[in-house]
């Protein structure tokens, strides 16, 4: 990972930005920036200074792992130690903050102690911004992440069986998952079935898998750091002609979708190819959430594929394509794919099957 150059370009933004410097807490931003991976830190990017603060729990963690960046390791917590720092290195400066991610106890500490000539500003997401795009060292460890994902698949059908509990399920599937070289899980694994797949998000519960209905299984692992995500539906039993129906005007909608992603669209494009389809076929009312949301170092990251969206795709963005239907006390279904845009369109990095498959 270039992390110098990650924080070249982010100096390189600040003036256009009205800012100093930059005072970044939100550890994901931290580590793509500078390499840490523990959970105390903070770090300032100014014009001439790249200055890294963790408390000292980190010591040895820090100076093996942070690039580009002067490490200042104190007893103090690092929010603490980045003032005081500040104070000693400057008389004034306007100083860009993650307003999304400090909080307001937070900031008004810093305020308190950075008085005289310091001003805190919100700055835009200029991190996010750039985590969009990945390069290739990224990508790598994306494609790596995504297949052990799909290498689970089989690991979960054999566990998923009428009688047993969703969190049964689920914690075979994690366990699979962790002796296949996992480092965790992207988010908390979702086995929803029977009636409990119409909850978009329905974490796995005490519930026992029916005898039929759909299980909408949403899973995702880390490795490298980064994040996988994909969602397949399978039905237990046969299939009812209704839910058949949902299912492949489902399958239909994220094909639409996919065949939309091209450089130079809008993410408001992709998810209207989507929403067309579900509506033609009376069930846009029941599609109740965005066709997909980027995918890095965070489970959710910029951009969001939802109605109206401007941003525009780019090569290197890779996003969830993932529509669904959710008829409450009946059933739902979710496809989702996790995709690498290209120069002419689309890289799939989860393929497993999505033909319906009756267990």
């Amino acid at each position: 990972m270039d992390h110098r150059s990650r924080q070249r370009h982010l100096q390189s933004l600040l003036a256009e930005n009205h800012i100093d410097g930059l005072l970044l807490t939100h550890l994901p931003n931290i580590r793509y920036l500078c390499g840490f991976t523990g959970s105390a830190a903070a770090l300032v990017l100014t014009e001439k200074h790249k200055a890294f603060f963790t408390d000292s729990r980190y010591t040895t963690q820090s100076r093996e792992e942070v690039q580009g960046a002067r490490v200042i390791v104190s007893r103090k917590a690092p929010l603490v130690t980045a003032g005081e720092w500040l104070k000693s290195h400057y008389r004034k400066l306007t100083l860009g903050i993650e307003g999304e991610h400090l909080s307001v106890a937070a900031q008004a500490r810093m305020k308190t102690s950075l008085t005289g000539g310091f001003r805190l500003k919100q700055a835009p997401s200029l991190v996010e911004r750039a985590r969009m795009v990945k390069d290739s060292d990224e990508l790598e460890r994306m494609r790596a992440a995504a297949l052990l994902g799909v290498n689970l698949l089989d690991s979960l059908k054999s566990v998923l069986r009428v009688g047993a509990k969703e969190c049964e399920v689920s914690a075979e599937l994690e366990y699979a998952a962790s002796r296949a070289g996992a480092e965790a899980m992207s988010f908390p694994t979702i086995i929803a079935s029977g009636e409990r797949s119409a909850l978009p998000h329905g974490r796995a519960s005490q519930h026992a898998i029916p005898p039929k209905g759909f299980v909408v299984c949403d899973f995702g692992v880390i490795l490298g750091g980064y994040c996988s995500d994909m969602t397949r539906t399978l039905s237990v039993g046969r299939a009812s002609n209704a839910s058949r129906r949902a299912y492949e005007a489902v399958r239909e909608a994220q094909q639409a979708a996919l065949d939309a992603v091209r450089p130079g669209r809008t993410v408001g494009q992709v998810d209207q190819a989507a929403r067309n389809l579900l509506v033609e076929q009376g069930l846009g009312r029941y599609f109740t959430h965005s066709t997909g949301h980027g995918v890095g170092l965070e489970i959710h990251e910029a951009p969001r594929l939802a109605s109206g969206g401007k941003d525009i795709l780019q090569p290197g963005m890779v996003v969830t394509i993932e529509p669904g239907v959710y008829l409450p006390g009946r059933f739902g279904v979710r496809i989702e794919d996790t995709i690498i845009v290209t120069d002419r369109g689309y890289e799939i990095l989860t393929p497993a099957n999505k033909e319906l498959t009756e267990l």
